[in-house]
């Protein structure tokens, strides 16, 4: 498998994980903080589980096909994406809208100017 290709798909599991261990909480009426916190850190331990192979095999630094800026962009726009379906799969409570719309254009766009040679 190509390490593009490995990269993005770990970074998109990586993603997934960090979005439950970021926002997955706010789903239940846990009262006990401190649980809240000891399960979102064992979730973020997943993320991190992944996202450090992710930029090491994607890294120009280590023989990869992205430099520092083009992963940074490509993990944003993975970052995103998945909190956007997440939230709408999940919470249910916010519509995208027009301006969602646009905003994603533009992120898009950066990404077309980040890859730019």
């Amino acid at each position: 498998m190509p390490k593009a290709l490995q990269t993005i798909l770990l970074l998109i599991a990586s993603n997934t994980f960090m979005t439950i261990a970021w926002y997955g909480h706010l789903k239940f009426k846990q009262p006990n903080m401190l649980l809240t916190i000891l399960v979102s850190w064992g979730i973020a331990l997943l993320e991190y589980s992944l996202m450090v192979p992710a930029n090491r095999i994607g890294s120009s630094l280590h023989d990869g096909p992205f430099n520092m800026f083009q992963l940074k962009i490509i993990q944003e726009v993975i970052s995103i994406s998945v909190f956007v379906l997440f939230t709408l799969l999940v919470f249910k409570t916010e519509t995208l809208r027009w301006n969602h719309l646009v905003g994603f254009l533009c992120l898009f766009v950066a990404v077309y100017f980040f890859f730019k040679k």
